[in-house]
C-alpha cells in the first residue's frame, strides 16, 4: 500500500509530463489553446480565423507557360530524352568513377542522339542555352557543370601587357573551354575547333587556376616562352605552386586545354626575356585517338569531392611542352614570326569595353541554375508537406503539416523568393543576350555588376534554403533518395564558382559607391542604378511621420510603398557607408577603412540586389497577360516584399521609417499572406513544370508517393 508521500512523489513526477503534453496540445490545436486561455467552454477550430477568406483560383497551365517562356521546347526535349533513356538517369548510389563515365554518356547522348547543340545556342541565342542548362542541371548538377566546362562562357581577370602600363592593370577575358576558343581566339581558331567542340570530338578543359593562385590571375606562374627558332611556345610549370588545380574535365576526358600562362618574349637586355602578361594558349594534353597522356604533361586526379563527383577535376603539370605559335589565342594580343608583340586595341579602356561583355556568362549561368535548384528543392519539400499529416483537433482527422503556421513560415516566403529570383534571373539573361548583340558599353557595365550581385545573393540564399527544405521534411528528408543531401552537396560550390560570394558583393558595393560619387558630379548612371539618381534626395530626407503610421492592407500591398521601402534602405546604407569610409580613411587609409566598414558594405550590396529583384518581380506581375496568374503572382510578390521588410524591420524602426503600429501590421499581414500562398502552393510548384522523372524524390510524387517510397526500400 502506497503512503501519501509516495502518491505525492508520483504526482510530482507526473506534473512535468502533463505540462509538456498540455503545451504540445496548445501548439497542435490553437483553437483549444484559445479556449483554455480565455476560459471559454467551447473550443475554437483552427479554421475559424480564416473563415470566409476567398481562395484564389489559379490556372496552372497558364502560369507555367508564363514562367517557362519561349524556350520551353528545348527543356521539354531534354526531359523527354531522359524519360526515354532511364538507364542514363543518375542512381542514388554510384561511385566517383562510374558517375564520371555516366556524365559523359549523358552529354554524348544529348548532343549526338538527341541532336541538341548547346554551343550553337550559346553563340546564337544565349537565352536558349541557359534554358537548356536549367533542364540538364535539374537532371544532374554534375551534368550541368560538365556541360558548362565544355561550352560555357565564364569570367576571369587577365592583366594587360606590362608594356601598356595603365591604372587599369587588368582586363576582362573569358570563358571555359569552348567559349575561350571563340572569345579569345580569331577566325582561324573557330574554323579549326568549332565543330569538334560542338560535337564533342574535342572535349576540353579550362586551365587557369593554380595551386597557389585562383582569383588573382595576375599572380599565375605558368610560363609560355616563345622560341623564334622553331616558331613555338614552350609551356612550363616552374614550381609546385604553379600546378594547374581543380581543372574540370582534366582528370579523365579532356584532350585539349586552354592554358593561361605568362607570355615570355626573348629580348636582348640583361633579363633575356620580357613578361607580356597572362595570355591563353591551346595545349593538347591527351592523344585524340588513344586518350594517352602526351609527353611532357603530367595529369593527376583531384579526387573525391563534397559534391559534383560526376565532374572529373584534375591537376596538370607541364614540362617543356611545345605548341605551335598559332595556338596562342590572339584576339587581343599576338606574336609575329619574328617575335614582336602587337595588339589590335590601342588603349586599355577600349580593350576593357571590348572584352568585358564576353565574360559574365558564367555568373549569369550560375545564378540561373541556382534558381532551378531552389525550384526543385522547394517542389519536393512543399509537396511532401502537403502530403504529410500529423496531429489535429481532438476527435478529428489529422492535418497537413503545411497547415501549421510554423511550417508556412519556413516554406512560403522561400517559395515567394523562388518566384522573385526566377524573374530577376530571366531579366538578367535577357540583358545578357542584348549585350552580346549590341556591345553597348553602358549595358555591359550594368550586366557585369548585376550578374555579380545576383550570383552571390541567389546562390547564398539557395544554399541556406536547401537545409531548411531538408529539415521541413523531417526524417524522410534525410533519405538520400529524396534528393536534399545530393542537391545540397552539389550546389554548395556555387558559392565559390566564378568568384567568392563575399568578394562579388564587395564588387557590387564598390560599383554603388562609384555611382554615388558620380551623382554629385553629374555623371551617367547605368540602368540598374537609375533610382539612385532619380530619387536619392527623396530617400535621404526625413521620413514622413504620417505615412510612417499608415497600416492599411491596401497601403502595405501597394508596390510603390514596397519598392520605396527597399530603395530607402539601400540609399540610407549607401549614404552612411560613404560617410564612414571618408571618416576612417583619414586614419586607416583606403584599405583599412574598407575593411573597417566591410560588413556594412556587404549589407549595402545585398540591399541593392533585393531592390532590383523586387523591381523585376513587380514588372513581371504587371506584364502577366493571364488574370488568374497575375493575381497569384501579385500575392506571392507581396509576400516576398513584406517578408523582407519584416526581416529587416529594425533598420526601418531605427530611422522612424515605420512606426510601431505599422511594424506590427506588416508582421500580421506577412503571416496572413503566407497562409494565402499556402492555399495555392500546389498550383505554384506545379507551375515549375518539373516532371516526376526529374524530381525523382518519392516523397514528391504527384500520386502514390508513400507507395513508391516503400517500393524503393523493397516492400
Amino acid at each position: 500500500m502506497q503512503t501519501p508521500d509516495q502518491d505525492r512523489t508520483a504526482e510530482d513526477q507526473f506534473q512535468p509530463i502533463a505540462r509538456r503534453i498540455e503545451r504540445l496540445a496548445l501548439h497542435l490545436s490553437p483553437g483549444r489553446g484559445m479556449a483554455l486561455l480565455s476560459g471559454a467552454g467551447e473550443q475554437l477550430r483552427m479554421v475559424e480565423c480564416v473563415r470566409g477568406v476567398p481562395r484564389l483560383s489559379v490556372e496552372t497551365a497558364a502560369l507555367s507557360e508564363y514562367m517557362r517562356g519561349k524556350h520551353r521546347d528545348i527543356q521539354q526535349r531534354v526531359f523527354e530524352y531522359f524519360s526515354a533513356r532511364p538507364e542514363l538517369q543518375t542512381p542514388i548510389e554510384i561511385s566517383k568513377d562510374d558517375h564520371r563515365e555516366l556524365c559523359m554518356r549523358q552529354l554524348h547522348g544529348l548532343v549526338r542522339e538527341a541532336g541538341i547543340r548547346p554551343f550553337r545556342y550559346l553563340l546564337e541565342d544565349p537565352a536558349k542555352y541557359f534554358a537548356f542548362l536549367e533542364a540538364v542541371g535539374s537532371v544532374d548538377l554534375s551534368l550541368g557543370i560538365k556541360t558548362g566546362v565544355q561550352y560555357r562562357f565564364t569570367l576571369v581577370f587577365v592583366p594587360v601587357p606590362k608594356a601598356s602600363a595603365s591604372s587599369d592593370s587588368e582586363r576582362m577575358k573569358g570563358s571555359l573551354w569552348g567559349g575561350s576558343v571563340i572569345n579569345l581566339g580569331t577566325k582561324k581558331h573557330k574554323d579549326k575547333y568549332f565543330d569538334g567542340i560542338d560535337n564533342l570530338e574535342y572535349p576540353g578543359c579550362f586551365a587557369m587556376t593554380e595551386l597557389h593562385h585562383g582569383s588573382n590571375v595576375q599572380g599565375l606562374q605558368t610560363t609560355a616562352t616563345f622560341d623564334p627558332i622553331t616558331d613555338e611556345f614552350i609551356i612550363n610549370t616552374p614550381n609546385d605552386g604553379a600546378i594547374k588545380w581543380w581543372i574540370g574535365n582534366a582528370a579523365v576526358h579532356g584532350k585539349l586545354a586552354t592554358v593561361f600562362a605568362k607570355l615570355m618574349l626573348p629580348t636582348h637586355n640583361v633579363k633575356g626575356v620580357s613578361d607580356m602578361g597572362v595570355h591563353a594558349f591551346i595545349v593538347p594534353i591527351r592523344d585524340l585517338k588513344t586518350n594517352e597522356t602526351l609527353p611532357g604533361i603530367e595529369i593527376h586526379d583531384c579526387g573525391h569531392k563534397v559534391g559534383l563527383n560526376g565532374v572529373d577535376n584534375g591537376a596538370l603539370r607541364f614540362r617543356s611542352v611545345r605548341i605551335p605559335r598559332e595556338n596562342l589565342l590572339n584576339r587581343f594580343g599576338d606574336v609575329s614570326r619574328d617575335g614582336k608583340y602587337t595588339s589590335s586595341l590601342p588603349t586599355i579602356n577600349k580593350r576593357f569595353a571590348a572584352t568585358l561583355g564576353e565574360l559574365v556568362g558564367g555568373r549569369v549561368g550560375l545564378a540561373y541554375s541556382s534558381v532551378s535548384v531552389l525550384k526543385l528543392a522547394g517542389t519536393i519539400a512543399i509537396r511532401y508537406s502537403l502530403l504529410r499529416q500529423q496531429f489535429g483537433p481532438p476527435k478529428q482527422a489529422e492535418v497537413s503539416i503545411l497547415d501549421y503556421q510554423s511550417h508556412q513560415h519556413k516554406l512560403m516566403p522561400m517559395l515567394a523568393s523562388t518566384y522573385a529570383f526566377h524573374f530577376a534571373t530571366v531579366y538578367l539573361v535577357d540583358k545578357y543576350s542584348e549585350m552580346k548583340k549590341t556591345h553597348d558599353e553602358q549595358l555591359v557595365a550594368d550586366v557585369h555588376a548585376l550578374s555579380a550581385g545576383l550570383k552571390a545573393y541567389v546562390t547564398s540564399y539557395t544554399a541556406k534554403s536547401l537545409s531548411i527544405c531538408r529539415e521541413a521534411c523531417g526524417g524522410h528528408g534525410y533519405a538520400a533518395v529524396n534528393r536534399f543531401g545530393i542537391l545540397r552537396n552539389d550546389h554548395d560550390i556555387f558559392q565559390t564558382f566564378e568568384g567568392d560570394n563575399t568578394v562579388l558583393l564587395q564588387q557590387v558595393a564598390g560599383d554603388l559607391l562609384k555611382q554615388y560619387k558620380e551623382k554629385f558630379q553629374g555623371g551617367t548612371f547605368t540602368v540598374t542604378w537609375n533610382y539612385l539618381k532619380e530619387s536619392m534626395n527623396t530617400y535621404l530626407s526625413q521620413p514622413n511621420p504620417v505615412t510612417a503610421r499608415w497600416e492599411s492592407e491596401d497601403h502595405l500591398r501597394d508596390p510603390k510603398f514596397q519598392l520605396d521601402a527597399f530603395r530607402y534602405r539601400t540609399s540610407r546604407l549607401l549614404q552612411s557607408v560613404a560617410v564612414r569610409l571618408r571618416k576612417h580613411s583619414k586614419n586607416l587609409g583606403s584599405f583599412g577603412a574598407w575593411n573597417r566598414c566591410l560588413n556594412h558594405l556587404l549589407t549595402l550590396a545585398e540591399s541593392h540586389i533585393e531592390s532590383v529583384i523586387l523591381a523585376k518581380f513587380i514588372d513581371a506581375v504587371q506584364s502577366c497577360p493571364d488574370t488568374s496568374s497575375r493575381a497569384a503572382l501579385k500575392l506571392v510578390c507581396d509576400l516576398y516584399a513584406l517578408d523582407r521588410i519584416w526581416k529587416d524591420i529594425g533598420t526601418y524602426r531605427n530611422v522612424d521609417y515605420v512606426a510601431p503600429n505599422k511594424a506590427k501590421a506588416i508582421h500580421k499581414l506577412t503571416e496572413y499572406l503566407s497562409f494565402q500562398v499556402r492555399n495555392i502552393a500546389t498550383e505554384l510548384v506545379d507551375a515549375f513544370d518539373l516532371p516526376d522523372q526529374v524530381t525523382r524524390a518519392p516523397i514528391a510524387m504527384k500520386s502514390e508517393a508513400y507507395a513508391q517510397y516503400t517500393q524503393f526500400v523493397g516492400f
